[in-house]
C-alpha cells in the first residue's frame, strides 16, 4: 500500500500542480508505473472543476461558472495538456517532416497554429459545457447536480484513458531525453493497463445508471483516439508527450459533444 501511495503521488506531482509529500520525486520506475493512475488524476481535476462551477454558478450564473471551472482545471494541471495541444497544432501545422515537426513541438514559443487551436478548443469546450450545465441537453430528463458532477469526472477520466492507451499500443517517437513525458513512455505491465482501464471507465459506468445509451460516448472518443494515434504514427513514427496532451484535450471535448448529440438525435 505504501508503494502504491508513492506511485499515486508521483502521478499527482507529474500531472498536476497539487502539493505532494516532500519525499516524492521523479523516480523513473515510479513514473513508468504512474500511468495506471493517470485517469484517476482526471477524477481529481474533474472534481475540482465541478466544485468551482457549482460555487460560481450559485453566486453568479452557469456561464461564469463554466469559465471559472475551466480556469481552475488549467491552474490545477499547469496547462499541461493544453500546452501539448498547442504544440501539436504548431508542429503538425508547420512541419512537413518528422524532424521538423519534433523540432517545432520542442520549441517553447507558441505559434499561430497553436494560438488559433487553443482559442477554438476553449470556445468549443465552453459552449458544450454551458449547454450541458444549463440542462438544455441529455441531462434534462433526469438532471441533478450529481449527474453533472459525473459528467465532469467522466469527461476528464475517459479522455485521459484514451490518451494513456496510446502508450500501450505505440512507440515513443523521440530518440533523446528532451521530452517531459519520456519517463512514463518506456515500460508498462498489465497492472498499468488494468489500472488505467479501471479508473478510466468506472465514472462512466456510474453515469450509465442514468441511461444505458450514454455508453455510446465510448465510440467517438476512442475513434478519435484511433485516428489521432494513426496520424501521429504516420508523421512522426509514434507519439510524444505533446501528442498525449492533445489527445486528452480532443477526446474530452468529443465526450461533451457526444452527450449533446445523443440527446438531439437519439
Amino acid at each position: 500500500m505504501k508503494k502504491q501511495l508513492h506511485i499515486f503521488f508521483t502521478a499527482l506531482m507529474f500531472y498536476t500542480r497539487i502539493p505532494c509529500p516532500k519525499n516524492i520525486d521523479h523516480n523513473p520506475d515510479y513514473l513508468n508505473k504512474a500511468s495506471r493512475y493517470f485517469p484517476l488524476i482526471g477524477w481529481i481535476v474533474g472534481a475540482i472543476a465541478f466544485g468551482v462551477y457549482a460555487a460560481a454558478s450559485w453566486l453568479w450564473n452557469a456561464e461564469i461558472g463554466i469559465v471559472l471551472s475551466m480556469i481552475a482545471s488549467v491552474l490545477v494541471t499547469g496547462a499541461f495538456h493544453e500546452d501539448g495541444f498547442a504544440d501539436v497544432c504548431d508542429g503538425f501545422g508547420g512541419g512537413w517532416t518528422k524532424t521538423k515537426i519534433l523540432t517545432i513541438m520542442k520549441d517553447s514559443a507558441i505559434g499561430a497554429y497553436g494560438a488559433i487551436g487553443l482559442v477554438l478548443l476553449f470556445l468549443l469546450k465552453y459552449m458544450s459545457l454551458v449547454t450541458l450545465a444549463k440542462g438544455d441537453s441529455l441531462l434534462t430528463n433526469y438532471h441533478s447536480l450529481f449527474t453533472l458532477f459525473l459528467v465532469f469526472i467522466t469527461g476528464h477520466s475517459l479522455s485521459r484513458l484514451a490518451a494513456i492507451s496510446i502508450v500501450f499500443t505505440h512507440e515513443y517517437s523521440r530518440e533523446d531525453a528532451t521530452s517531459k513525458s519520456k519517463p512514463i513512455a518506456q515500460q508498462y505491465s498489465w497492472k498499468e493497463v488494468v489500472g488505467a482501464l479501471l479508473f478510466g471507465l468506472l465514472p462512466l459506468l456510474v453515469l450509465l445508471s442514468n441511461h444505458a445509451i450514454i455508453g455510446l460516448v465510448v465510440l467517438p472518443v476512442f475513434l478519435a483516439r484511433y485516428f489521432l494515434a494513426r496520424y501521429f504514427q504516420k508523421w512522426i513514427d509514434g507519439y510524444t508527450g505533446d501528442c498525449l496532451g492533445a489527445t486528452q484535450q480532443v477526446c474530452e471535448v468529443i465526450f461533451y459533444l457526444t452527450l449533446l448529440a445523443i440527446w438531439k438525435f437519439i
